[in-house]
């Protein structure tokens, strides 16, 4: 088991309708000390990738993808899920549905911070069905930059978002996968993966 999978059987909770809850240490309160872990994995997973920027969603996205940055040295651009009046000028927009909220949502990333010359790396902390990373590939290609990656710390292996964004040709690295959970043992079965 990595360090992760460790952390996620110790501090996890499985709810009702298949829910993952790691908010004591990852989406709401955040273990700091573990994110500069999974940033310093992300790094060895990406190494020699061209990435000068990362690209994350709001809101729990965002302190991973800013501890991931300082391993790259690189600014974090994050896709907003409501206009204000503070953002000016041109957007690139996608329409992403929420599994979580159960919900679906503009996401808006200005122009001036994300264009041709860019080589991404996206991350995010949950992979379920796969549409806020189709989102944020389109935001990417509307901007003419290029997709380097995408990092994400926990991938439900039992839903179809893991698949459809490998289909489509990407390098996806999930820090760790869950192919199983039972509400009722309050057990975990993790995909075994190769040591990269």
């Amino acid at each position: 088991m990595n360090f992760l999978e460790e952390r996620i059987v110790k501090d996890g909770i499985i709810t009702e309708g298949n829910v993952l809850k790691v908010d004591s240490f990852l989406n709401h309160q955040m273990d700091i000390e573990l994110f500069d872990q999974i940033g310093a994995e992300f790094k060895r997973r990406f190494e020699g990738k061209p990435i000068n920027k990362i690209l994350t969603i709001e809101a729990s996205g965002i302190g991973i993808a800013c501890v991931a940055a300082q391993h790259f040295r690189v600014p974090v651009v994050f896709a907003k899920k409501t206009q204000s009046i503070n953002l000016e000028g041109e957007m690139y927009v996608a329409e992403v549905e929420s599994f979580t909220h159960r919900c679906r949502n503009q996401v808006i990333v200005s122009q001036k911070f994300l264009g041709e010359e860019d080589h991404v790396l996206i991350i995010d902390d949950f992979l379920a069905n796969g549409c806020a990373l189709q989102g944020l590939i389109q935001i990417v290609q509307a901007a003419g930059a290029t997709v380097e990656g995408i990092g994400i710390v926990i991938e439900k292996g039992f839903q179809a978002g893991g698949s459809i964004i490998r289909n489509l040709g990407y390098q996806l690295e999930s820090l760790a996968i869950v192919d199983s959970m039972d509400e009722k043992t309050g057990t975990f079965v993790f995909r075994e993966q190769k040591e990269k």
